[in-house]
């Protein structure tokens, strides 16, 4: 052993950590396991519900009252088959397709453009365009409702999916403009002098170059757009009252109203799960945009 070596002493690694430190640790670990577990009672509340109605759908209404907690004794796609034709929900999903489709590419277009030239130009009425954005936010539809139904009488479109478009498109423009002002805003100023320089105009400069680098803010605020005009309720409703012309919020009501006493459970299921599905289908797909995006709004 070297001279003057100190053997009293333990090495560092195996030091116990200070008694504060430990608490936290302790501390730390009770908060993770209850959030642990308060996530997994909410995650058993939304999907037990969802596999019921998944499972309902391929049984008949006498099998769901018989036995609504177990598998259906025969897996059938008969429901679906008679809620597609029979009740209409093909159409109705055609028309929601349409209107939805051509809502979203609106607003988005739109939107970018707007949110684009109130964050990137300078001139009078800036702010109060984009206050005014904010403001249409917090306006309630229903207070829309008696005005709007006028207005679109008035030019012909009422009871049309054409005026369902122009209204959805007007109710989701300011969330819109409002998300994705923040993504424009902090784009670095280099790449657009760089266009410019390269010779680039104003419209080839957005398209090009500075809409493809907000792609992550339009990739999420066209899912929340999504997600909001698929399943719209009152516009429809109010605006839109010719039966060829529902879309499946309004058909979905109709059909369990239509049924009244005498419902047809697991085809009213069914129609049900073709309802949410291409909602689940463009959340799974989109769900990394969506979180990626959030995050970096979040920290710019």
């Amino acid at each position: 052993m070297t001279a003057g070596t100190d053997t009293s002493r333990p090495p560092a690694a195996q030091e116990s950590p200070p008694p504060g430190k430990r608490q936290r640790r302790k501390g730390d670990r009770k908060v993770s396991t209850a959030a642990h577990v308060i996530l997994g009672i909410w995650a058993a509340l939304v999907i037990i519900p969802l596999l019921w109605t998944l499972l309902s759908s391929f049984k008949t209404s006498s099998e769901i009252f018989s036995s609504p907690f177990t598998l259906p004794a025969h897996w059938s796609f008969d429901n679906y088959v008679s809620a597609w034709t029979s009740e209409g929900i093909g159409r109705y999903f055609l028309n929601t397709i349409v209107v939805v489709g051509s809502a979203l590419v609106l607003v988005m277009l739109l939107g970018s453009m707007c949110a684009y030239v109130l964050a990137r130009f300078a001139f009078p009425g800036n702010r109060i365009i984009y206050y005014l954005m904010l403001v249409g936010l917090t306006f309630p539809i229903f207070l829309a409702i008696v005005p709007l139904f006028f207005v679109l009488k008035g030019f012909g479109i009422l009871n049309t999916l054409p005026g369902l478009i122009v209204t959805y498109v007007a109710f989701a423009l300011p969330f819109t403009v409002f998300f994705l002002y923040p993504f424009f805003k902090v784009l670095p100023q280099d790449v657009s002098e760089a266009a410019e320089i390269d010779g680039a105009g104003e419209w080839r400069k957005f398209f090009q170059v500075m809409l493809p680098m907000a792609k992550p803010g339009i990739a999420s605020v066209a899912i929340f757009n999504f997600l909001g005009l698929w399943n719209q309720f009152l516009l429809p409703v109010a605006l839109n009252t010719k039966r060829e012309n529902y879309v499946l919020s309004q058909g979905m009501a109709a059909f369990a109203s239509r049924a009244g006493y005498n419902t047809d459970y697991g085809r009213l299921f069914a129609a049900v799960v073709i309802t949410i599905v291409p909602v689940l289908i463009v959340y799974v797909i989109f769900q990394r945009q969506l979180q990626g995006s959030v995050s970096q709004g979040a920290s710019k």
